[in-house]
């Protein structure tokens, strides 16, 4: 008996950017949102998106933001 194993393409196992769009109601910014589950939450980090031009990426997990609007 033979058991083949199918891989998925290499570019389904790379981190996908994920980008959250928010607008100056939003901020403050800090990641984790209220949104984002708790279980596996890192330490709340405030993230001056206005400073950074209107893009930022959390240093702890990676997520993208971006100020629209």
């Amino acid at each position: 008996m033979t058991t083949e194993t199918q891989t998925a393409p290499m570019e389904d196992k790379l981190p996908r950017e994920r980008v959250h769009k928010v607008t100056v109601t939003d901020l403050p910014l800090h990641c984790p949102t209220p949104e984002m589950s708790l279980w596996n939450a890192h330490p709340r980090v405030f993230l001056d998106i206005k400073a950074a031009g209107g893009k930022i990426v959390c240093p702890y997990c990676g997520e993208t933001y971006e100020l629209v609007g």
